[in-house]
This record gives C-alpha cells, sequence and structure tokens, in this order.
C-alpha cells in the first residue's frame, strides 16, 4: 500500500484527519454543508490523496465538481482523477469503492451541474469567476 501524503493546506488536513479519526463522527461538514472524503492516488508521487468535496449525491452516485473556488486553474486531484480514476469515497462512516469519469455529455453534465449548485449554491458563484467550465466527475460503485 502506498503511503498517504496529507494536503499541504492545513485546513484540508486537518479536516481530512478529524473526519477519518472519529469514523465521519465529526467533520462531516465544510460552511455549514455536508462534505465526503475522496481518497485518490497521486499521478506523480503514487501516494496516496484525501480530499474533502461538498456532498452531491445522484441516487447512489456521487458527483464531484472541480470547482478551485472559481480558480482558472483546476484542482490537482482533477489531474488525480484523470490519471486514475479509482477511488474511495467515504460518505461519514460508509467508504465506497468507486470509478469516476469526467461527464462530457453537455445534458448530463447540466442536470449533474444542477445538483451540485443545490447541494452548494456558490458553484454558481465559482463558475461565474472563471473561464473554464468547471469540470464535473460522476462517481459509481467499482463492479470489478
Amino acid at each position: 500500500m502506498n503511503d498517504y501524503i496529507p494536503s499541504t493546506t492545513k485546513w484540508v488536513a486537518e479536516q481530512v484527519e478529524l473526519y477519518e479519526s472519529s469514523n465521519g463522527e465529526e467533520g462531516t461538514t465544510l460552511r455549514g454543508l455536508p462534505v465526503i472524503i475522496v481518497t485518490n492516488t497521486g499521478r506523480i508521487t503514487g501516494s496516496i490523496r484525501k480530499t474533502p468535496l461538498m456532498r452531491v449525491s445522484d441516487g447512489n452516485k456521487y458527483v464531484l465538481v472541480a470547482s478551485q473556488g472559481g480558480s482558472e486553474k483546476n484542482p490537482y486531484w482533477y489531474y488525480n482523477l484523470k490519471a486514475d480514476p479509482r477511488v474511495m469515497i467515504r460518505d461519514r462512516s460508509d467508504v465506497y469503492e468507486m470509478v469516476v469519469r469526467e461527464v462530457e455529455d453537455v445534458e448530463q453534465r447540466s442536470r449533474l451541474w444542477s445538483l451540485a449548485v443545490q447541494a452548494y449554491p456558490p458553484y454558481e458563484d465559482y463558475q461565474s469567476k472563471t473561464t473554464r467550465i468547471i469540470p464535473v466527475f460522476l462517481a459509481e460503485v467499482n463492479s470489478r
């Protein structure tokens, strides 16, 4: 198993630690709204990386929004998921092995984007701050 490298962003590392050390009892919200922890493999280091993301669900699937707060650049984890789509998602005490794919179909992306904005309204502001189309991934249970 590869080593876990905590985020260099202090609040991210602290949130992941609190969430996981409490088995999903604490650290489960950000700005008062629910979050999940997405575990992926670093494309450069091969190490385990963990990111808290807003909890956006579509039935038994999760919608992952690579907003980076409306930055002009995608978050690092975006490139990790493009390189290796296998992830673990922790939703409170439940942990799922999943596979992600970037949603490129315009209609499907629009529907999932609407779900994301319902779950976390600031996404709309983030999109207006950037010229890039904020990427949306769909995570599904790994059926292998």
